[in-house]
Protein backbone atom coordinates (compact mmCIF):
# COMPACT_ATOMS: atom_id res chain seq x y z
CA UNK A 1 0.00 0.00 0.00
CA UNK A 2 1.17 3.99 -0.43
CA UNK A 3 3.32 4.61 2.13
CA UNK A 4 4.03 8.37 2.18
CA UNK A 5 3.64 10.99 5.00
CA UNK A 6 0.97 12.90 5.08
CA UNK A 7 0.71 16.36 2.79
CA UNK A 8 1.59 18.93 5.62
CA UNK A 9 -0.83 22.23 4.93
CA UNK A 10 -0.20 25.39 7.28
CA UNK A 11 -3.93 26.21 7.30
CA UNK A 12 -3.73 29.85 8.87
CA UNK A 13 -2.42 30.94 5.71
CA UNK A 14 -5.65 29.18 3.54
CA UNK A 15 -6.77 32.71 3.46
CA UNK A 16 -3.66 34.23 1.42
CA UNK A 17 -4.02 30.76 -0.75
CA UNK A 18 -7.31 31.90 -1.77
CA UNK A 19 -6.21 35.07 -2.43
CA UNK A 20 -3.22 33.75 -4.70
CA UNK A 21 -5.48 31.19 -6.29
CA UNK A 22 -7.91 34.37 -7.02
CA UNK A 23 -4.68 36.31 -9.45
CA UNK A 24 -3.92 32.56 -10.98
CA UNK A 25 -7.19 32.14 -12.20
CA UNK A 26 -7.66 35.47 -13.43
CA UNK A 27 -4.41 35.22 -15.24
CA UNK A 28 -5.16 32.14 -16.81
CA UNK A 29 -8.35 33.26 -18.10
CA UNK A 30 -6.80 36.53 -19.84
CA UNK A 31 -4.83 34.04 -21.79
CA UNK A 32 -7.73 32.03 -22.55
CA UNK A 33 -9.63 34.87 -23.90
CA UNK A 34 -7.05 36.69 -25.49
CA UNK A 35 -6.20 39.57 -23.31
CA UNK A 36 -2.92 38.53 -22.62
CA UNK A 37 -1.06 36.75 -26.03
CA UNK A 38 0.48 33.46 -26.51
CA UNK A 39 2.63 32.34 -29.19
CA UNK A 40 2.94 29.46 -31.09
CA UNK A 41 5.98 27.88 -33.17
CA UNK A 42 6.03 25.88 -36.03
CA UNK A 43 8.83 22.85 -34.63
CA UNK A 44 7.36 20.79 -31.56
CA UNK A 45 7.95 22.79 -28.03
CA UNK A 46 7.72 20.02 -25.36
CA UNK A 47 6.94 21.67 -21.97
CA UNK A 48 8.45 19.55 -18.66
CA UNK A 49 6.60 21.70 -15.93
CA UNK A 50 4.52 20.80 -12.59
CA UNK A 51 1.65 22.40 -10.39
CA UNK A 52 4.15 22.64 -7.64
CA UNK A 53 7.39 24.59 -6.51
CA UNK A 54 10.23 22.59 -7.01
CA UNK A 55 11.41 19.15 -6.26
CA UNK A 56 9.63 17.09 -8.83
CA UNK A 57 12.51 15.91 -11.00
CA UNK A 58 11.88 17.85 -13.91
CA UNK A 59 15.80 18.17 -14.65
CA UNK A 60 16.22 14.24 -14.73
CA UNK A 61 13.19 14.31 -17.21
CA UNK A 62 14.25 16.44 -19.41
CA UNK A 63 17.71 14.62 -19.41
CA UNK A 64 15.50 11.38 -20.39
CA UNK A 65 13.77 13.05 -23.17
CA UNK A 66 17.26 14.28 -24.73
CA UNK A 67 18.22 10.40 -24.17
CA UNK A 68 16.00 9.06 -26.41
CA UNK A 69 15.67 12.08 -28.87
CA UNK A 70 19.40 13.55 -29.75
CA UNK A 71 20.52 10.67 -31.97
CA UNK A 72 17.24 11.30 -34.20
CA UNK A 73 16.61 14.98 -33.75
CA UNK A 74 18.92 18.36 -33.44
CA UNK A 75 17.75 18.80 -29.77
CA UNK A 76 17.33 22.61 -27.80
CA UNK A 77 16.71 22.75 -24.21
CA UNK A 78 15.54 26.48 -23.02
CA UNK A 79 14.88 27.16 -19.38
CA UNK A 80 14.99 30.33 -17.44
CA UNK A 81 18.51 29.56 -15.80
CA UNK A 82 17.50 30.23 -11.87
CA UNK A 83 19.53 32.06 -9.78
CA UNK A 84 22.01 32.77 -12.53
CA UNK A 85 24.20 35.45 -12.57
CA UNK A 86 23.57 36.71 -16.19
CA UNK A 87 20.69 38.69 -17.69
CA UNK A 88 18.82 37.92 -20.77
CA UNK A 89 19.53 35.70 -23.40
CA UNK A 90 22.26 32.97 -22.98
CA UNK A 91 23.77 30.57 -25.54
CA UNK A 92 25.65 28.51 -23.95
CA UNK A 93 29.00 27.05 -24.84
CA UNK A 94 32.13 25.56 -23.75
CA UNK A 95 33.38 28.17 -21.52
CA UNK A 96 29.90 28.43 -19.72
CA UNK A 97 29.33 27.59 -16.21
CA UNK A 98 26.49 27.46 -13.49
CA UNK A 99 26.65 31.55 -13.20
CA UNK A 100 26.21 31.47 -16.45
CA UNK A 101 23.75 29.15 -16.87
CA UNK A 102 22.11 28.05 -13.41
CA UNK A 103 23.15 24.93 -11.96
CA UNK A 104 20.09 22.67 -13.82
CA UNK A 105 20.83 23.83 -17.66
CA UNK A 106 24.66 23.78 -16.62
CA UNK A 107 23.98 20.55 -15.80
CA UNK A 108 22.60 19.43 -19.34
CA UNK A 109 25.41 21.13 -21.45
CA UNK A 110 27.85 19.21 -18.70
CA UNK A 111 26.17 16.01 -19.83
CA UNK A 112 24.91 16.71 -23.10
CA UNK A 113 27.31 18.90 -24.95
CA UNK A 114 26.33 18.55 -28.45
CA UNK A 115 22.97 19.68 -28.07
CA UNK A 116 21.48 23.19 -27.39
CA UNK A 117 21.16 24.71 -24.10
CA UNK A 118 19.98 28.31 -23.75
CA UNK A 119 18.74 30.24 -21.22
CA UNK A 120 16.27 33.10 -21.03
CA UNK A 121 13.58 34.07 -18.46
CA UNK A 122 11.08 35.00 -21.79
CA UNK A 123 10.48 31.88 -23.20
CA UNK A 124 8.90 33.44 -25.83
CA UNK A 125 12.33 35.24 -26.66
CA UNK A 126 14.20 32.67 -26.18
CA UNK A 127 12.95 30.13 -28.47
CA UNK A 128 13.23 33.08 -31.42
CA UNK A 129 16.71 33.40 -30.73
CA UNK A 130 17.33 29.95 -31.06
CA UNK A 131 15.85 29.37 -34.09
CA UNK A 132 17.65 31.89 -35.52
CA UNK A 133 21.32 30.46 -35.06
CA UNK A 134 22.94 28.68 -38.04
CA UNK A 135 21.64 25.28 -36.94
CA UNK A 136 18.37 25.71 -35.29
CA UNK A 137 17.61 23.26 -33.12
CA UNK A 138 14.37 20.67 -34.92
CA UNK A 139 12.92 20.48 -31.28
CA UNK A 140 12.92 22.43 -28.06
CA UNK A 141 12.76 21.37 -25.00
CA UNK A 142 11.44 23.48 -22.23
CA UNK A 143 12.90 23.09 -18.99
CA UNK A 144 9.59 24.11 -16.17
CA UNK A 145 7.82 26.16 -18.35
CA UNK A 146 4.41 25.16 -17.69
CA UNK A 147 2.82 28.47 -15.74
CA UNK A 148 4.81 30.70 -18.48
CA UNK A 149 1.52 30.66 -20.89
CA UNK A 150 3.15 32.82 -23.48
CA UNK A 151 4.57 30.04 -25.27
CA UNK A 152 1.90 27.63 -25.93
CA UNK A 153 3.65 24.19 -26.11
CA UNK A 154 2.82 21.57 -28.58
CA UNK A 155 2.97 18.83 -26.23
CA UNK A 156 3.12 19.48 -22.10
CA UNK A 157 4.52 16.72 -19.24
CA UNK A 158 3.14 17.49 -15.87
CA UNK A 159 5.03 15.56 -13.00
CA UNK A 160 3.99 14.97 -9.75
CA UNK A 161 6.07 13.88 -6.53
CA UNK A 162 4.76 10.34 -5.55
CA UNK A 163 5.63 11.25 -2.14
CA UNK A 164 3.59 14.89 -1.95
CA UNK A 165 0.52 13.47 -4.13
CA UNK A 166 -1.14 17.40 -5.90
CA UNK A 167 -4.62 16.13 -5.07
CA UNK A 168 -3.31 16.27 -1.45
CA UNK A 169 -2.11 19.98 -1.38
CA UNK A 170 -2.78 23.28 -1.26
CA UNK A 171 -1.98 26.34 -3.74
CA UNK A 172 1.02 28.80 -2.08
CA UNK A 173 1.40 30.04 0.77
CA UNK A 174 -0.30 27.43 2.86
CA UNK A 175 0.82 24.55 0.44
CA UNK A 176 3.10 24.21 -2.44
CA UNK A 177 0.76 24.91 -5.62
CA UNK A 178 1.84 27.16 -8.12
CA UNK A 179 -1.64 25.95 -10.11
CA UNK A 180 -4.54 24.31 -8.51
CA UNK A 181 -4.97 20.68 -9.06
CA UNK A 182 -7.53 21.59 -12.13
CA UNK A 183 -4.59 22.70 -14.27
CA UNK A 184 -3.65 18.93 -14.73
CA UNK A 185 -6.43 19.32 -17.43
CA UNK A 186 -4.14 21.09 -19.43
CA UNK A 187 -1.27 18.37 -19.64
CA UNK A 188 -0.96 15.71 -22.60
CA UNK A 189 0.98 12.82 -20.28
CA UNK A 190 1.05 13.28 -16.51
CA UNK A 191 4.17 11.49 -14.49
CA UNK A 192 3.77 10.80 -11.19
CA UNK A 193 8.20 10.87 -9.81
CA UNK A 194 10.25 9.64 -6.95
CA UNK A 195 7.99 6.26 -6.63
CA UNK A 196 8.87 3.34 -4.56
CA UNK A 197 10.35 0.61 -6.76
CA UNK A 198 7.94 -2.04 -4.76
CA UNK A 199 5.34 -0.06 -6.14
CA UNK A 200 2.06 -2.44 -5.42
CA UNK A 201 -0.86 -3.02 -8.06
CA UNK A 202 -3.32 -1.32 -5.77
CA UNK A 203 -1.42 1.07 -5.60
CA UNK A 204 -1.74 2.28 -8.97
CA UNK A 205 -4.97 1.90 -8.81
CA UNK A 206 -5.32 4.57 -5.72
CA UNK A 207 -2.63 6.95 -7.46
CA UNK A 208 -4.97 6.77 -10.93
CA UNK A 209 -8.01 6.79 -9.43
CA UNK A 210 -6.81 9.78 -7.06
CA UNK A 211 -5.53 11.97 -10.33
CA UNK A 212 -8.77 10.94 -12.17
CA UNK A 213 -6.35 11.79 -15.50
CA UNK A 214 -9.04 12.18 -18.53
CA UNK A 215 -8.80 9.64 -21.31
CA UNK A 216 -7.03 11.75 -23.50
CA UNK A 217 -3.62 11.74 -21.37
CA UNK A 218 -1.35 8.97 -20.62
CA UNK A 219 -0.24 8.56 -16.79
CA UNK A 220 3.34 7.33 -15.94
CA UNK A 221 5.23 6.20 -12.97
CA UNK A 222 8.81 6.82 -12.66
CA UNK A 223 11.80 6.25 -10.02
CA UNK A 224 15.03 7.67 -9.70
CA UNK A 225 18.00 5.30 -9.98
CA UNK A 226 21.47 6.20 -8.68
CA UNK A 227 24.71 5.72 -11.28
CA UNK A 228 28.11 5.45 -10.31
CA UNK A 229 29.92 7.43 -8.39
CA UNK A 230 31.77 10.09 -10.11
CA UNK A 231 34.50 12.33 -9.19
CA UNK A 232 34.02 16.15 -8.84
CA UNK A 233 37.66 17.15 -10.58
CA UNK A 234 38.28 14.13 -12.44
CA UNK A 235 42.21 15.18 -12.41
CA UNK A 236 42.34 14.04 -8.87
CA UNK A 237 40.27 10.80 -8.57
CA UNK A 238 38.39 8.00 -10.53
CA UNK A 239 34.84 6.97 -11.04
CA UNK A 240 33.93 4.46 -8.60
CA UNK A 241 30.83 1.58 -7.93
CA UNK A 242 28.12 2.23 -5.20
CA UNK A 243 29.56 -0.64 -3.25
CA UNK A 244 32.78 1.77 -2.90
CA UNK A 245 30.25 3.74 0.07
CA UNK A 246 30.50 0.56 2.22
CA UNK A 247 31.19 1.44 5.62
CA UNK A 248 32.37 4.89 4.91
CA UNK A 249 32.02 7.76 6.89
CA UNK A 250 30.17 9.96 4.56
CA UNK A 251 30.00 14.17 5.08
CA UNK A 252 26.92 14.29 3.13
CA UNK A 253 26.37 18.21 1.50
CA UNK A 254 23.24 18.94 -0.27
CA UNK A 255 21.49 22.93 -1.19
CA UNK A 256 18.37 20.44 -2.98
CA UNK A 257 14.65 20.95 -1.84
CA UNK A 258 15.33 17.79 -0.03
CA UNK A 259 17.75 15.13 0.93
CA UNK A 260 15.66 12.19 1.86
CA UNK A 261 15.63 10.26 -1.00
CA UNK A 262 19.63 10.30 -0.75
CA UNK A 263 19.61 9.50 2.80
CA UNK A 264 17.55 6.30 2.04
CA UNK A 265 20.14 5.18 -0.83
CA UNK A 266 23.43 5.96 1.50
CA UNK A 267 21.75 4.21 4.22
CA UNK A 268 21.98 0.90 2.29
CA UNK A 269 25.89 1.13 2.85
CA UNK A 270 26.87 2.91 5.44
CA UNK A 271 25.43 4.20 8.78
CA UNK A 272 27.94 6.69 9.14
CA UNK A 273 26.54 10.07 7.46
CA UNK A 274 27.18 13.51 8.65
CA UNK A 275 24.79 16.26 6.89
CA UNK A 276 25.44 19.60 6.23
CA UNK A 277 22.25 21.45 4.59
CA UNK A 278 21.24 24.27 2.75
CA UNK A 279 18.59 25.83 1.12
CA UNK A 280 17.36 24.34 -2.78
CA UNK A 281 20.03 26.41 -5.93
CA UNK A 282 22.35 27.39 -2.61
CA UNK A 283 25.17 29.33 -4.22
CA UNK A 284 28.12 28.49 -1.91
CA UNK A 285 30.22 31.17 -0.30
CA UNK A 286 34.04 30.83 0.65
CA UNK A 287 33.24 30.85 4.00
CA UNK A 288 30.98 27.73 3.34
CA UNK A 289 34.20 25.90 1.55
CA UNK A 290 35.75 25.89 4.93
CA UNK A 291 33.32 25.08 7.01
CA UNK A 292 32.76 22.10 4.55
CA UNK A 293 36.68 21.63 4.67
CA UNK A 294 36.86 21.98 8.48
CA UNK A 295 34.08 19.29 9.48
CA UNK A 296 35.25 16.91 6.75
CA UNK A 297 38.87 16.86 8.22
CA UNK A 298 37.38 16.93 11.83
CA UNK A 299 36.09 13.13 10.43
CA UNK A 300 38.89 11.39 12.36
CA UNK A 301 38.70 7.87 9.98
CA UNK A 302 40.98 7.62 7.31
CA UNK A 303 38.26 5.61 5.29
CA UNK A 304 35.78 9.02 4.17
CA UNK A 305 34.42 11.39 1.61
CA UNK A 306 32.13 14.42 1.14
CA UNK A 307 29.01 13.19 -0.91
CA UNK A 308 26.86 15.73 -3.06
CA UNK A 309 24.35 15.86 -5.40
CA UNK A 310 24.83 15.89 -9.03
CA UNK A 311 22.96 19.29 -8.98
CA UNK A 312 25.07 20.88 -6.24
CA UNK A 313 28.32 19.47 -8.41
CA UNK A 314 27.39 21.80 -11.06
CA UNK A 315 27.45 24.34 -8.59
CA UNK A 316 30.90 23.49 -6.81
CA UNK A 317 32.75 22.19 -9.93
CA UNK A 318 33.96 25.82 -10.77
CA UNK A 319 35.57 26.98 -7.76
CA UNK A 320 38.80 27.92 -7.31
CA UNK A 321 39.09 28.29 -3.36
CA UNK A 322 38.83 24.12 -2.34
CA UNK A 323 42.18 22.77 -1.17
CA UNK A 324 43.56 19.96 -3.24
CA UNK A 325 43.59 17.69 -0.24
CA UNK A 326 39.76 18.22 -0.23
CA UNK A 327 39.58 17.67 -4.13
CA UNK A 328 40.39 14.08 -4.20
CA UNK A 329 37.53 13.30 -1.70
CA UNK A 330 34.46 15.26 -3.14
CA UNK A 331 31.88 12.65 -5.21
CA UNK A 332 28.58 13.00 -6.73
CA UNK A 333 25.94 10.99 -7.24
CA UNK A 334 23.98 11.03 -10.87
CA UNK A 335 20.72 9.67 -11.14
CA UNK A 336 18.59 8.79 -14.32
CA UNK A 337 14.95 7.99 -14.91
CA UNK A 338 13.32 4.85 -15.09
CA UNK A 339 10.21 3.74 -15.68
CA UNK A 340 8.03 1.30 -13.35
CA UNK A 341 6.18 0.38 -16.54
CA UNK A 342 5.15 1.69 -19.96
CA UNK A 343 8.17 2.78 -20.96
CA UNK A 344 7.85 2.22 -24.36
CA UNK A 345 4.66 2.92 -24.89
CA UNK A 346 6.21 6.74 -23.57
CA UNK A 347 8.60 6.95 -25.98
CA UNK A 348 6.19 5.61 -29.06
CA UNK A 349 4.29 8.78 -27.91
CA UNK A 350 6.27 11.20 -27.85
CA UNK A 351 7.88 9.70 -31.07
CA UNK A 352 4.72 9.97 -32.99
CA UNK A 353 3.69 13.54 -31.53
CA UNK A 354 7.46 14.71 -32.91
CA UNK A 355 6.95 13.00 -36.22
CA UNK A 356 3.63 14.48 -36.59
CA UNK A 357 4.51 18.01 -35.88
CA UNK A 358 8.49 17.74 -37.31
CA UNK A 359 6.80 16.93 -41.05
CA UNK A 360 3.68 19.45 -40.15
CA UNK A 361 6.57 22.25 -40.27
CA UNK A 362 8.09 21.03 -43.34
CA UNK A 363 5.12 20.65 -45.12
CA UNK A 364 5.15 24.47 -44.36
CA UNK A 365 8.29 25.67 -45.81
CA UNK A 366 7.62 24.18 -49.07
Amino acid sequence: MIKYEPVHIQKWLLPFSWLYGLIVYIRNKFFDWGILKHEEFDIPVICIGNLTIGGTGKTPHTEYLIQILKDKYKVGVLSRGYKRKSKGFVLADSNSTSFDLGDESFQIKHKFPDIIVAVDRNRRRGIKKMLALDNPPEIILLDDAFQHRYVKPSYTIILSDYNRPVYEDALLPAGRMREPFSALSKANMIVVTKCPADLQPIDYRIISHDINAFPFQELYFTQFKYKQLQPLFKDEATEKPLNYLNGKNILLVTGIASPKMILKKLSQYTEKVSTIKYSDHYNFKSKDIKYISNKFRNITSENKLILVTEKDAMRLIARDDIDDDIKKSIYYLPIEVSFLDKQEDFKAKIYKHIRENFYRKTDKKK
